[in-house]
């Protein structure tokens, strides 16, 4: 395969094999094993917005690995602001690389920046567009808590408009059967035209602004972010901001093993009283974000990860 742009770029097939080889990289993901699959290769971590999880954890699974990377850092200290064009960053670097993770405020960035690179593309996020990687992510670590992905009840929450998260992972999730219900504001409401192609492809989906009332059969919670930035009108932002703030006192008739996730940062959408309890599930999301991309940059780079890891590796 070249880049990883969208999930379409996955079968289901390749889905459930990458996150199996994910999870033979976990022991070497928390630094238990040391096996340099990627030796000698290279990464371009190209960040033209602002991140913390992403960027760390792909420098981090990289690492892991044995390979180098080099970072773009900030763009404000780039080329960039000398007018250099995406099409002239990406042929750059392009010749430095191996393979490049990238992030750019702009939806379909991703796929132009694939168009004209020889390495792969993995995209980071897109504007409001798509986040596959942060996909994988969550789908192993909805696979770990519930064993299997198929037929889960999924309730996405809070900026479902220009959540570019909740976008790959609806297409994702339905693509194995899962019941969907979209809660949010009304003007951050799933894309008319993504809610259209989830129903064609024969997802159940429900739509409403109430949370709380949709959370009780629910097998997954996964909240969002208002995201201010995406906003050209801050009276709109305002009507929208704390428009949900999962409490503990909202978790008292939920399933017992349903999980709470987030993409991260969040703002007040969860109360940290709910860090604490069983649900919570995101700051190891956040950690899986590793061995995801991990599993991933094996795959795009022709590297079989071995059935038996443990043989395989050294103790740090």
């Amino acid at each position: 395969m070249t880049g990883l742009i969208t999930m379409d770029d996955l079968t289901n097939e390749e889905i459930l094999s990458i996150l199996d080889d994910a999870e033979r990289l976990l022991p070497v993901a928390r630094g238990e094993l040391y096996l340099p699959l990627l030796k000698g290769r290279i990464m371009g971590n190209l960040f033209f917005e602002p991140s913390t999880r992403t960027r760390m954890s792909f420098e981090t699974a990289m690492k892991r690995l044995g390979g180098d990377v080099i970072n773009l850092g900030d763009v404000k200290t780039s080329s960039v602001v000398k007018g250099e064009t995406l099409f002239d960053t990406i042929q750059m670097v392009d010749g430095y690389t191996d393979i490049i993770a990238m992030r750019h405020p702009r939806q379909g960035a991703a796929q132009y920046a694939q168009d004209a690179a020889r390495v792969p593309i993995l995209n980071g996020g897109d504007g409001a567009g798509h986040h596959p990687t942060q996909t994988m992510l969550d789908l192993f670590t909805i696979r770990q808590a519930h064993g299997r992905l198929d037929g889960l009840k999924v309730v996405l929450a809070g900026d479902l408009r220009y959540g570019r998260t909740v976008h790959s992972l609806s297409h994702a999730l339905t693509r194995f059967g899962c019941e969907l219900i979209f809660a949010s504001p009304a003007l951050l409401k799933m894309p008319a035209e993504i809610v259209s192609d989830l129903r064609e492809h024969g997802a159940t989906v429900i739509e409403t602004e109430d949370l709380y009332d949709s959370i009780g059969d629910a097998d997954v919670v996964y909240m969002t972010r208002i995201q201010k930035e995406r906003f050209a009108d801050e009276d709109e932002y305002a009507r929208c901001a704390g428009a949900y703030k999962l409490d503990v006192k909202h978790l008292a008739d939920v399933k017992e093993n349903m999980i709470i996730m987030h993409p991260l940062p969040r703002v007040d959408e969860i109360h940290p009283s709910v860090d604490g309890t069983r649900h919570a599930r995101y700051f190891e999301q956040a950690f899986n974000g590793v061995v995801a991309r991990m599993a991933l940059l094996c795959r795009l780079l022709g590297v079989t990860v071995p059935a038996d890891v443990a043989s395989e590796g050294g103790v740090l």
